[in-house]
């Protein structure tokens, strides 16, 4: 019998690296922008499980999320507050 995952089913770490696979065009041109050190020899990465939430980019060393949001997180208000509350450890 074969079975089916759902988006339910898998890890952060899963839907992180699912999400690198099917970037938007705006975060392919970003992480072109961020990669290999090339922004102030800081240290980048993409798609990073967060808590509860999976992070676009994510700087440790500065401590500094970067969300591109794009159309459909304006039909998301309550989640990226929660979102941002969580992130700004509030």
């Amino acid at each position: 019998m074969a079975t089916f995952k759902t988006l339910r089913d898998t890890t952060p770490r899963d839907r992180a690296r699912a999400l690198r696979r099917e970037d938007t065009e705006a975060e392919a041109r970003l992480w072109n922008a961020l990669r290999a050190r090339r922004l102030g020899g800081w240290r980048w990465r993409r798609q990073v499980p967060k808590g509860p939430f999976i992070v676009d980019f994510l700087c440790v060393e500065a401590g500094l999320v970067v969300e591109l949001d794009g159309g459909q997180h304006s039909e998301q208000v309550a989640y990226d507050a929660r979102r941002t509350a969580y992130l700004e450890g509030g």
